[in-house]
């Protein structure tokens, strides 16, 4: 008899066992002492023992070794495995594979989630699991929480990469899940990393499962999760945001590599220059793997000979070659990162696009999030051209566009697209200076109520308390008025709309450059014709 065959005769005997029905007359003669049980967990489950002469089952509780397939390894668990030639596996893992954190104190950055007391650690602490979608920077720390939790929880885990998994998987996951319920009430959690890969096929393959709660849901991704993943999935599942690793966290993984002997570089004699460790850190970006993976190769490349004992020094000069990168003088945490950001407003300000252009590629070139140099345009944009150029505010935002839709380094022309034309569009400061004059009299001056001609009267009690009486509708005047500019209005001023403590009260002065010139000229004729 084959070990296929020894299997699906022996779950027959469960099954029929748990009917009530006799056992199959045809029983096997011989069995291999290195058969694996049918079931395999790592907690007490209730397996069958099946007595060959008399085909009755008796119920044992037992413990058996962990497994990933319900249907036990063709491993034999009899093997030593500090003998397999498996064993030395670690030893040519990536050293981001060998670090990766084991519990969950052993994560960095993520104390918003997993500090003591938090509602996911101790959900996980709990093993109460709920479906949930991981959302956060490359290098955060997903796919290590979702292996920490696979650690800790007693419900059997089962991980799919959405990249190279399909619905045929899903399936095959779902049944399993299925039986482990039906034979060992054990829960099924499913990790698929990557879950923005599927499509709203695939993500709909997977809905009446964490309905019904045939699986639980761990979900990883680095997009944003409400345009990625189904609504339906989405309500069904609770995002948990991490966040970026901060370049002293990023600092604190690299030392711990560099002194860990059991998974890291401590038995080694590896040293290393503090410039050329905070090179690392700036360059990997918040993303840890990034910056392990630059440690190891430093360290494979700043020592002529192999070996424990050989000494290794790291440079910067050693990390720059690693990283085909000149490491540049910033720090997006201290002054380099405001004084350059200085550097470019006041540029464009002063109509220089050769210097704006020079300062956003400092920013770009040293590492700097793209979003955080647009949105600073984006301010620039109203705060600096405003109405001289309203075309700006459009460019500067179809630059945050496709920064999001491309990235890096595809948008860096965006970028500088936008720089250009902020450089040598019209300048006003005159929307700031008006908002800033209505901030002042918001907080200084009583804020009287709306007057009555211009509320709304949706009711009739409310046109009885004279809501919109004489309120005048400007297009019933304004088509039978004479114009001077296309472009404006006419500039007769139909009715007061301030209140009456302000009425006059003027915050918008345009200036003389750009489309501002015309709507000075208009706006003086309007003035001019109310006073």
């Amino acid at each position: 008899m084959t070990r296929d065959d020894y299997r699906s005769w022996l779950v027959k005997i469960i099954i029929g066992a748990g009917r009530g029905e006799p056992a199959p007359a045809a029983l096997p003669t011989t069995i291999s002492i290195h058969t694996p049980p049918v079931f395999s967990f790592t907690h007490n489950v209730i397996c069958c023992v099946v007595d060959r002469r008399t085909a009755s089952c008796t119920k044992k509780a037992i413990t058996m070794p962990d497994q990933s397939s319900l249907f036990g390894s063709d491993t034999d668990p009899s093997i030593n495995k500090k003998n397999s030639p498996t064993s030395s596996i670690a030893a040519v893992e990536p050293l981001a594979a060998r670090m990766r954190p084991r519990t969950l104190d052993e994560i960095l950055g993520q104390e918003h989630l997993l500090a003591p007391g938090r509602v996911l650690r101790r959900s996980i602490e709990e093993d109460h699991i709920p479906s949930m979608i991981l959302w956060g920077p490359p290098g955060s720390g997903k796919t290590t929480l979702a292996e920490v939790i696979a650690r800790q929880t007693h419900a059997h885990f089962v991980t799919l990469s959405a990249v190279s998994a399909g619905v045929a998987d899903l399936r095959k996951v779902v049944e399993d899940a299925r039986k482990l319920s039906r034979f060992s009430k054990q829960r099924t959690i499913m990790f698929i990393d990557e879950i923005h890969r599927f499509n709203k096929a695939q993500q709909d393959a997977v809905l009446p499962h964490v309905e019904r709660g045939v699986v639980t849901l761990i979900g990883a991704t680095t997009e944003n999760p409400s345009f990625e993943v189904n609504a339906a999935l989405l309500s069904r599942t609770r995002v948990f945001v991490l966040r970026g690793l901060t370049e002293e966290h990023i600092l604190t993984i690299l030392r711990s590599a560099l002194e860990d002997r059991e998974r890291g570089l401590g038995q080694l004699n590896v040293t290393i220059d503090e410039d050329a460790l905070q090179q690392i850190a700036v360059f990997a970006n918040g993303d840890a793997r990034v910056a392990l993976n630059v440690l190891e190769l430093a360290v494979q490349g700043g020592g002529e000979g192999q070996g424990e004992n050989v000494p290794v020094h790291i440079t910067l000069a050693t990390v720059e070659d690693v990283m085909q990168h000149r490491a540049l003088l910033y720090d997006k945490g201290a002054d380099q990162h405001y004084d350059t950001i200085s550097a470019l407003h006041k540029a464009l300000r002063g109509s220089d696009p050769d210097a704006g252009l020079y300062w956003l590629g400092r920013m770009l070139e040293a590492g700097e999030d793209p979003l955080y140099i647009v949105r600073r345009l984006i301010r620039f944009a109203s705060e600096d051209v405003g109405m001289a150029d309203p075309q700006a505010l459009v460019v500067c935002v179809a630059a945050q566009q496709a920064v999001h839709f491309v990235g890096l380094p595809e948008a860096n022309l965006a970028l500088a697209q936008a720089v250009v034309y902020l450089a040598t569009a019209p300048k006003s400061n005159a929307l700031y200076e008006a908002y800033s004059s209505v901030q002042e009299d918001v907080q200084k001056t009583r804020n009287d109520p709306v007057p009555l001609r211009i509320r709304n009267a949706p009711t009739q009690l409310m046109k009885d308390l004279d809501y919109g009486k004489d309120y005048k509708y400007a297009h019933d005047y304004y088509k039978d008025m004479q114009i001077e500019d296309p472009e404006r209005p006419p500039a007769l001023q139909l009715q007061e709309y301030l209140p009456e403590s302000l009425k006059g009260r003027r915050y918008y002065e345009p200036g003389q450059q750009g489309k501002e010139a015309s709507i000075k000229k208009w706006l003086e004729k309007r003035r001019g014709a109310s006073s």
